[in-house]
């Protein structure tokens, strides 16, 4: 998506005031020249004068140029763009969903043990030297892993993941960001905190806890968005105590959670959705916006149009056919 840059030197914008005189200039111009024409009486021998190819050449170089002028005169202002740079060090709360709706096998083998392995290929992936920890979404949310870069501790941990009674979200965002405080200093003794996201895949509503509302405000007060990932299928169903009961995720809910933090939610049907959804995620959570002068880039588009205007410029000049 194209975003309009900001400038180290704004001030310099008045000379784009040039561009609208310069075009009623031109058009004045025309007008005049529209004018004196008319006085020929001889119509053939105006269309040899002033041939209809020449005027097309005449207002593609009168157009180029100003586009040149105005790319110049944002080159000058010396135009700020968004670039996304790989971030070094990163901590990643990975929350998975372990409630007794997840045993629903709308997704083989189930839903949670296809999560699980996603996951597990999510902790496989994540570059080496940011740390990942694991919170477990029930009734009573737990750390299962503190942030660390140990991946075999965190396959270990993803594994041993069983079901449990309830879904507490809010609760669970709370643990998470309460988990990035348990973050590993960086390397050298950079004691500064590693940028912080929390990743939640849950397929149903809030039904324990404080209200995901409340914890969407607190992780977006600590900077921390929350990608979320509503599982499952319509279809999907539980048997508890002999009662079949439908259990279809709840995309909006997720959705409002994602939103309120500052993050991205996301949507999966089946495992392969899932990865996918992983590795979106994956690549979001590694970068990060950076100003960058984009001076030069806007200077070359000048130059590249001043170019071109100059060669219709020599072509109507030398009348070329």
């Amino acid at each position: 998506m194209f975003s309009w840059p900001t400038f180290l030197n704004p001030e310099r914008l008045w000379i784009l005031i040039l561009v609208p005189l310069l075009i009623v200039a031109y058009l004045v111009i025309l007008r005049l020249k529209k004018r004196v024409g008319m006085r020929f009486t001889n119509t053939s021998l105006l269309a040899q004068v002033m041939p209809r190819q020449s005027q097309w050449r005449r207002h593609l170089a009168v157009a180029l140029s100003l586009l040149s002028l105005i790319a110049l005169s944002l080159a000058w202002a010396r135009p700020n763009g968004i670039e996304m740079v790989p971030r070094e060090r990163a901590t990643v709360v990975l929350v998975i969903d372990i409630s007794q709706s997840m045993a629903a096998t709308d997704i083989k083998p189930s839903r949670l043990e296809a999560a699980k392995q996603a996951a597990l290929e999510f902790a496989n992936d994540l570059p080496a030297k940011y740390n990942l920890s694991l919170v477990s979404l029930s009734g009573n949310p737990s750390v299962r892993l503190p942030p660390t870069t140990d991946r075999t501790q965190a396959r270990l941990a993803i594994q041993s993941l069983k079901v449990q009674d309830s879904t507490a979200i809010g609760e669970a965002v709370y643990v998470s960001l309460d988990a990035l405080k348990m973050a590993p200093a960086g390397p050298d003794g950079d004691k500064r905190p590693a940028p912080g996201a929390i990743v939640l895949l849950s397929d149903g509503q809030n039904t324990a806890g404080r209200s995901p509302v409340q914890s969407a405000f607190a992780a977006k007060q600590a900077g921390v968005p929350i990608y979320t990932i509503a599982y499952g299928t319509a279809n999907g169903h539980v048997d508890l105590d002999g009662v079949r009961q439908s259990v279809p995720p709840d995309p909006q809910a997720l959705a409002e959670l994602a939103r309120d933090s500052g993050g991205r939610t996301y949507s999966a049907e089946d495992l392969g959705q899932l990865s996918r959804v992983y590795d979106n995620i994956r690549s979001e959570v590694g970068q990060t916006p950076t100003k960058k002068e984009t001076t030069a880039i806007w200077a070359g588009y000048g130059l590249a149009f001043a170019v071109v205007a100059a060669l219709a410029a020599v072509s109507l000049g030398a009348r070329w056919p």
